[in-house]
């Protein structure tokens, strides 16, 4: 037969409140810079969206941004080819909002 639960100490320990992700972002500088680096790169990915024929966009996430290049990725090799092949387009796009850098680099996904 089973004992009964004991009921909580008063000394037990407690369990923070979480903090909303915006909060903890702002409060450490690697995740501020990091949640910048979404943001941009997400942003990158509302200017170039429009010019992806329809079908194409849900095989598509946007990567990340570093001084380089901004990466595509891409969910498999024939989405990859169609993407470089539009890619002087969505760089002219990123050009003409004034974006640094410019270039994309397309990368497939991989499967897990």
């Amino acid at each position: 037969m089973r004992a009964p639960p004991r009921p909580a100490s008063r000394n037990a320990p407690q369990v923070p409140e979480p903090l909303p992700i915006a909060r903890a972002l702002g409060g450490h500088e690697a995740l501020a810079r990091l949640g910048r680096l979404i943001r941009e790169s997400n942003r990158r990915m509302e200017i170039v969206a429009p010019c992806l024929p329809g079908a194409l966009t849900r095989f598509v996430q946007a990567g990340p941004v570093d001084e380089e290049a901004w990466t595509l990725l891409a969910a498999n090799a024939a989405v990859a080819a169609k993407l470089r092949h539009m890619q002087p387009r969505m760089e002219e796009l990123l050009a003409e909002q004034g974006l640094q850098p410019t270039r994309v680099r397309v990368k497939v996904q991989k499967q897990s």
